[in-house]
């Protein structure tokens, strides 16, 4: 499915940002990255990971795939809002990318709490990358309502003979 290819892309570039980490802490005194270089740069490995990886793949990629099967339906209910909530994340990948760009980048952490995330980081770059996460979240909450509705409305059983898997 294009969620599980749109992982494979992101884990790709989460790796190839985990490989610079892992550069820059091979020869501390090599100087290979910068320390704001280096801050945004596992900043985007960890929401790159976590929100274009992790996610998707977990939510959109297995569920879309494993809810109409325990529900023994063809497809999800609304197949359009299904669609809509994949090409989101697309978008939001490529406004987190510029975000790495944009001044010197987002290094504030994945979890971009201050004071990292206050005072240096208060520009485009980071409006840019609360876009992207905020992009996500649609995406994600499009995916659950259509999960929900899915499971409401197309299921062959009754509600408590239905595994708890379609549920969780």
């Amino acid at each position: 499915s294009f969620y599980m290819v749109f992982g494979f892309w992101s884990v790709l570039a989460g790796t190839s940002f985990s490989s610079l980490i892992r550069w820059s802490l091979f020869n501390p005194g090599a100087k290979f990255l910068d320390p704001v270089c280096y801050n945004a740069v596992v900043t985007m490995h960890a929401l790159v990971m976590i929100f274009f990886f992790v996610m998707p793949v977990m939510i959109g990629g297995f569920g879309n795939w494993l809810v109409p099967l325990m529900l023994e339906v063809p497809d999800m209910q609304f197949p359009r809002v299904n669609a809509f909530s994949f090409w989101v994340l697309p978008a939001s990948l490529y406004f987190m990318g510029i975000s790495g760009f944009v001044e010197n980048g987002v290094g504030a952490g994945w979890t971009i709490y201050p004071p990292l995330s206050t005072f240096s980081y208060h520009g485009m770059c980071m409006d840019l990358a609360i876009l992207s996460l905020h992009l996500a979240g649609i995406s994600s909450i499009f995916s659950s309502i259509n999960f929900m509705v899915t499971i409401k409305n197309m299921r062959s059983v009754d509600g408590h003979l239905l595994s708890l898997f379609p549920w969780s």
